[in-house]
């Protein structure tokens, strides 16, 4: 592409566009691709860390991002202490401070500024956008973060790879809720931009059927919740928890419930790729997940060496002895709609009770 520019614009009078940046996100094929053009593997709840049965994750942010990790999800929750990364309820599992995310997010930019991340955010308490700009300039992460020139973007309108990073905004980052360009226009509205399927999803056949957007799928970016869900109904409610004696068919490469598969829905309903993959210990299976993202974007894999966590190598079913706090509402972070257990959340309370795994319960 770089080599047709070099002699098409010339002929038109024009100067050839540089890019600084020779190597993005670990590969130089990917400088020149559209943001919209690359898929990125994400990490689902990335702040739940541990292994209790409400965790999503082995490593804390920095782990994951040196893995190669490329998109984080977070759940944001209103405390007295401030904004918290928290899992349905902070009394549940409370992941600590916005404030001290963004800085791990931040310090990571810092030492690997050729590499393109994103965030995004649930707003469980539909705080106002302000809220979460003081957070993001105190962590020094607005002037990082990318800007576009309107409030929803086009897919052929989203810059490359090389551009964002060669204008020093490597960071993309979307809101659910209460998002406002006029004021903060680097935290975008997600579903403007971006849609969504199922999540809470128990079902090995997965499915890229668009689930929440309020725009048109066909031309907006696409995230798909590859995460298996375990439902259990205690005491009359029912909640979801990360199904890990599956994990080995969900984060692999291909098979029935795979990656693969899901996105072989994705390319049959929407003759596509996906741009976000999430995933509940995207670990569990090393390398696979990342080589797999690596074809998709039609590069070579990746040279590190992915080593599964403690976590992610223990499926729930072997966790005896271990005691976890579980909520009456879901555990899925992927995003909550009008009605759904996250907006309600408040009003029920942080209604907790201890479950002890070893004792049948689960």
């Amino acid at each position: 592409m770089r080599a047709a520019l070099a002699i098409l614009l010339p002929l038109l009078g024009l100067a050839a566009p540089v890019l600084a940046a020779s190597v993005c996100n670990g590969d130089a094929a990917l400088c020149d691709q559209l943001y919209s053009n690359v898929t990125f593997l994400g990490a689902h709840d990335s702040y739940a860390v541990g292994s209790t049965v409400a965790d999503n994750q082995d490593k804390n942010v920095t782990g994951q991002l040196n893995d190669g990790i490329r998109a984080l999800q977070i759940q944001t929750h209103n405390t007295t202490s401030g904004i918290h990364v928290c899992h349905t309820s902070c009394e549940l599992v409370d992941g600590g401070t916005l404030t001290s995310y963004l800085a791990s997010v931040a310090a990571w930019l810092a030492a690997n500024p050729n590499d393109v991340v994103t965030l995004i955010m649930v707003n469980t308490d539909d705080l106002a956008v302000s809220n979460f700009a003081a957070e993001f300039e105190a962590a020094g992460l607005s002037s990082l973060a990318y800007a576009p020139a309107a409030a929803t973007v086009a897919l052929a309108d989203w810059p490359s790879l090389g551009t964002l990073i060669d204008a020093g905004t490597p960071l993309v980052v979307f809101m659910d809720y209460e998002a406002d360009f006029t004021t903060t226009p680097y935290i975008l509205d997600e579903f403007a931009n971006m849609f969504e399927d199922a999540y809470d999803v128990t079902s090995q056949d997965f499915s890229c059927a668009q689930n929440r957007t309020d725009g048109s799928p066909t031309s907006q970016l696409m995230l798909i919740n590859h995460f298996l869900d375990e439902a259990y109904d205690f005491v009359g409610t029912t909640f979801w928890v990360p199904n890990k004696d599956k994990l080995n068919e969900t984060n692999a490469a291909s098979g029935y419930g795979s990656i693969g598969a899901h996105v072989d829905s994705c390319n049959q309903i929407w003759g596509r790729k996906p741009n976000i993959i999430l995933l509940d210990y995207y670990d569990s299976n090393g390398d696979a997940p990342f080589d797999y993202v690596a074809s998709l974007n039609a590069i070579a894999d990746p040279t590190n060496t992915v080593t599964p966590g403690t976590a992610s190598a223990t499926s729930t079913s072997s966790s005896a002895g271990q005691t976890a706090q579980i909520s009456s509402s879901s555990l899925s972070g992927a995003a909550r709609a009008a009605g759904s257990p996250y907006r309600a959340a408040a009003a029920w309370g942080a209604v907790v009770v201890g479950v002890a795994l070893g004792a049948g319960m689960l």
